[in-house]
């Protein structure tokens, strides 16, 4: 028979997957990580990690019964394997949702990071999916942005979503992160402003509406960058 018991001086791990790319705020903040300013993502790139932290998301709130909310989503929380594929990590803020209205593991404290907290965390209000839509949507800012949320900009109810809110959409290149390439020459920068960053900070922005109701779900979120995905790599 087994002994299953522990033993003095025991060692016990929890071994994850090797992710040779480290975390999006890696390359998001390349300075702040002792990185080369030149390890910067395409916009292919960004698209391609909006759309599998879309879809993590997407399986998180509607595909599993009960539904999970991750409730500490942030650049340093998305991680990249060799091939730049996503993985989300650090689950120990996570809520199951319970299926009984009012039960106590439904509410909630102030948990996660400042700056990607959703707003109404701070006034009781219960777990839900919305808070993890928020900070999707912050998290798209910021990776198109390069700003964090908690830059020393934002003082005096300037916040990351009302920096790119006022540019939108007719000076966002005032805002936009100078390293993101495109790989396009400038007779297409209009055309591919239009149709491409417009749509995807479009979404960050309707992501991270200060209330909840006015917040998309993570399904329609998913086909709208999906859509907006492949109209881009038919393009490119």
């Amino acid at each position: 028979m087994l002994d299953s018991r522990p033993r003095e001086n025991e060692f016990k791990a929890i071994v994850f997957d090797f992710m040779a790319n480290g975390s999006l705020d890696m390359w998001v903040h390349p300075k702040l990580h002792n990185n080369s300013p030149k390890r910067v993502l395409s916009l292919g790139q960004r698209l391609r990690i909006a759309m599998d932290v879309a879809l993590a998301l997407d399986y998180m709130h509607n595909q599993l019964t009960p539904p999970l909310v991750h409730c500490d989503l942030k650049p340093g929380n998305v991680l990249l394997d060799y091939d730049m594929t996503v993985r989300v990590g650090d689950f120990g803020s996570a809520r199951f949702l319970s299926s009984v209205p009012g039960s106590p593991e439904d509410l909630v404290g102030v948990e996660g990071t400042i700056g990607y907290i959703a707003p109404e965390y701070c006034m009781g209000y219960k777990v839900s999916p919305g808070c993890d839509v928020f900070a999707f949507g912050i998290l798209i800012l910021e990776m198109l942005t390069g700003r964090r949320p908690t830059d020393a900009i934002f003082t005096d109810g300037l916040s990351l979503h009302k920096l790119v809110s006022s540019a939108f959409p007719g000076r966002l290149g005032e805002v936009l992160d100078p390293h993101l390439s495109h790989g396009h020459t400038h007779p297409c920068d209009r055309v591919f402003m239009r149709r491409y960053m417009v749509p995807l900070v479009e979404v960050g922005l309707l992501c991270s509406m200060e209330s909840p109701k006015d917040r998309p779900g993570m399904g329609e979120v998913c086909a709208r960058i999906l859509s907006l995905k492949e109209a881009f790599f038919e393009f490119c």
